[in-house]
């Protein structure tokens, strides 16, 4: 589990993420037990984390979509330093460029370590997110591109993933077709994550593949999760 952010300041959906505060607002902070924000690059992200049902938890999504992942970090500091709400935790959610240039390698590692010095948690992925959601089906041991996460996903969801999978109304509903689908167990990706993770632990973040940390802060939203 990722370390806590102690007493951080964050803020509302600035530029993308300022919103008016109003008194909704500051009764769920008063009422949550604790409070968490996650900024990720992308809807799928946003939604899927977004639809968690949790209790005792205010649970803050930022979608940045089109950031590099050091822009996202800056962004997610801006943000943080400018809240008039107190957070306990803050997540950074980003994926490996595709490109995989010495360039990106760079980029993606020192995001990484920056956010960490931040003492923000990263739940990152290499090559993409997609492999948690696959995570739930199949185990993964080698190496694959994104391409092939998006077919074995299309079989799975019975759809074109690569024209559908990041429709909004598809994002919307991920969370929960992955929690009713009889094929499909959280319990088993959190698993097999783990284990990759552990496994490559020590090697450089961008040379850890296949990897997803977002098996932390689904372990997290869980311990508040309803039952």
């Amino acid at each position: 589990m990722g370390k806590k952010t102690k007493a951080i300041k964050v803020t509302d959906q600035g530029k993308p993420w300022e919103k008016r505060k109003n008194s909704y607002q500051y009764e769920a902070i008063r009422k949550a037990n604790k409070t968490i924000l996650i900024v990720c690059e992308g809807q799928t992200e946003e939604w899927y984390f977004s639809k968690f049902p949790v209790i005792s938890l205010l649970v803050r999504c930022v979608n940045l979509q089109g950031q590099s992942k050091m822009n996202l970090v800056q962004a997610t500091q801006e943000i943080v330093k400018n809240e008039d709400f107190i957070f306990d935790e803050v997540w950074c959610v980003f994926d490996m460029d595709v490109q995989n240039s010495d360039k990106d390698f760079a980029n993606f590692d020192n995001s990484i370590d920056r956010a960490k010095s931040l003492g923000y948690n990263v739940a990152y992925s290499n090559d993409c997110f997609e492999l948690w959601l696959l995570l739930h089906y199949k185990d993964i041991q080698s190496t694959q591109n994104r391409e092939y996460y998006y077919e074995q996903l299309g079989k799975y969801f019975k759809m074109n993933y690569v024209k559908e999978g990041k429709r909004l109304d598809f994002c919307k509903r991920l969370y929960t077709l992955l929690q009713e689908d009889n094929n499909s167990s959280e319990l088993q990706a959190i698993a097999r994550a783990e284990k990759l993770h552990l496994r490559q632990k020590d090697l450089p973040y961008h040379q850890q593949k296949p990897v997803t940390l977002v098996y932390q802060l689904v372990q997290l939203l869980n311990e508040y999760k309803k039952v």
